[in-house]
């Protein structure tokens, strides 16, 4: 296999639901290909202020907000798209004539965060992915940003006619039951592997790339090499090339060794 760059997503892919943490197994395999000359990025539905968890990766660039935020090693940005602002007028019009409607929104920019309104329920999502709720803001504030991402929770019977009412230039995307990430339509990780790979002079066919949920499928079937976890939903490892052993039994360690790259 002639593998130049390989991609990792980071939840339930490179960093366990259960500890919160990157298995030793694979911290030692990225050492081991970067060694090589093989480069490694992160390839993530998480906002770059929500990237607190990689402690101990070497790594040479990320594809983050499920690929309208990406930058390489020394955090220069590659590519930055943003929701366009009649769509998120939309959302906020709405909102604001509705107001007995229970939405919560994460509203994300390069440099800030904020949440629309609280919810007892958002404590528990922010536990399980190891993360802190955002200061609480008026929603008329979202307006004043240049927004990458919203993270909105709304069950997913909702979902289609949210964007196809108040959000047709965007797109979104579920990894989780509770809650969609929403960034501009023709966004994804695949569009930012894209961006990276122009910058680096690496060819499609000499990529791989790991990942877990539903928001990793297009890029699975992106690169030259889709891998998806064990622990991966069924429809994920149907998209994938080749399906490793879960996160916390060396998923990634074991399919490098299986392809020879450790």
């Amino acid at each position: 296999m002639n593998i130049k760059a390989i991609f990792l997503d980071i939840d339930g892919t490179l960093v366990s639901f259960k500890t919160h943490k990157i298995p030793q197994s694979t911290l030692d395999a990225v050492a081991a290909i970067r060694s090589r000359g093989i480069k490694v990025f992160i390839a993530t539905g998480r906002p770059i202020l929500y990237i607190n968890n990689l402690t101990g990766l070497e790594h040479d660039g990320m594809v983050t907000a499920t690929g309208a935020y990406c930058i390489d090693r020394d955090g220069h940005v590659i590519q930055n798209r943003c929701i366009p602002k009649t769509d998120i007028a939309r959302v906020v019009n709405y909102l604001e004539n509705h107001p007995d409607e229970r939405l919560p929104i994460i509203f994300i920019s390069a440099n800030e965060m904020f949440l629309s309104q609280y919810i007892d329920s958002l404590e528990q999502i922010a536990q399980f992915l190891n993360i802190q709720t955002p200061p609480t803001r008026e929603i008329r504030s979202a307006l004043d940003m240049d927004v990458l991402q919203m993270i909105t929770f709304l069950p997913a019977d909702r979902q289609q006619r949210f964007m196809d009412e108040l959000m047709p230039e965007s797109s979104a995307m579920r990894w989780h039951p509770a809650f969609m990430d929403v960034i501009a339509k023709g966004i994804s990780k695949s569009n930012g592997i894209d961006a990276i790979l122009a910058k680096e002079g690496i060819s499609l066919q000499e990529t791989m790339a790991f990942g877990d949920g539903g928001n990793d499928i297009d890029m699975l079937k992106h690169v030259g090499y889709g891998v998806a976890m064990g622990n991966a939903a069924d429809d994920v490892k149907q998209a994938a090339d080749y399906v490793t052993t879960e996160i916390d039994n060396d998923g990634i360690a074991h399919a490098l060794k299986h392809f020879g790259l450790i």
